[in-house]
């Protein structure tokens, strides 16, 4: 799926923008299942300012079979073993963030690392997926290309009511746009940032996040934003093995083989 040449950009960046990874019909179905969790009520403003709008839902797999079933499928496997040293690999988080048009509020710099603090952060990597057209008008992903080798300072960010920030050189920040279905992947290590959405649309993207089994794993406690331990066992409900001997395409984790889930419930939302 990857050439060299993209490895090594990687390798050297931090980050590295796919465009194309999803299908026209897997990011229709992607569309109607966001409407579905929205008008459910499932997304939670976290910005502070009371006229901008960070929506987000966290645990993305709890409240969607979709989304679920999209860390589980072979291509995100390949993508996430080459990345991380062939694997074993296996999902660490995922969430949701979606921009309102007009009051799309951004989310400031900072490293996934100074959450979940890993022993190696390059043994972790983002994936997210531009679930509509990104840019920068409507506050794509930004990153600073090899900045991901340093740990950098954070502080509590007053523009969240949860959130962590860090300040590197801004005038460093390379936006990466990307059309609907789009990726761009990144270490654990890579600070990055959005924009606000002064745009007429909407604009979410969708991160998947994982790590490698045995090299990127930490003994220490982590907590949610409710002060709740989390339990980042590779192997259950929610930390699917993706890639290596391990992995069932989440049958195991789920009962139910994802790729059939995938399929299923691709296709008549992509039609609706």
């Amino acid at each position: 799926m990857l050439t060299d040449t993209q490895l090594a950009q990687f390798r050297r960046d931090g980050f590295l923008g796919i465009p194309g990874f999803w299908s026209a019909e897997e990011v229709a179905a992607m569309r109607a299942e966001l409407d579905r969790l929205k008008a459910e009520g499932m997304l939670r403003n976290v910005a502070t300012d009371g006229a901008k709008a960070n929506l987000q839902v966290t645990e993305t797999w709890k409240v969607s079979p979709l989304f679920r079933a999209a860390a589980l499928q072979p291509k995100v496997a390949a993508l996430t073993s080459a990345l991380l040293e062939g694997g074993p690999v296996f999902q660490y988080f995922d969430q949701i963030f979606l921009k309102p048009a007009r009051s799309g509020a951004p989310t400031n710099w900072h490293q996934d690392n100074h959450y979940f603090k890993l022993p190696d952060p390059s043994m972790a990597v983002g994936v997210w997926t531009a679930v509509h057209p990104a840019t920068v008008a409507n506050g794509t992903m930004r990153f600073i290309p090899g900045a991901h080798l340093a740990n950098l300072p954070h502080r509590r960010d007053p523009d969240s009511d949860h959130h962590w920030r860090c300040d590197p050189d801004d005038a460093q920040a390379v936006p990466v746009e990307l059309p609907a279905g789009g990726v761009v992947v990144f270490t654990y290590g890579s600070p990055h940032a959005t924009g606000r959405n002064d745009t007429d649309a909407e604009r979410a993207g969708f991160a998947m996040h994982f790590a490698h089994a045995e090299k990127g794993r930490t003994r220490e406690v982590h907590l949610n934003r409710r002060g709740e331990p989390m339990d980042y066992t590779p192997g259950r409900a929610g930390r699917p093995f993706v890639a290596g001997p391990q992995a069932t395409h989440g049958a195991a984790e789920y009962g139910e083989d994802q790729r059939a889930a995938w399929r299923r419930l691709v296709q008549p939302r992509a039609a609706a």
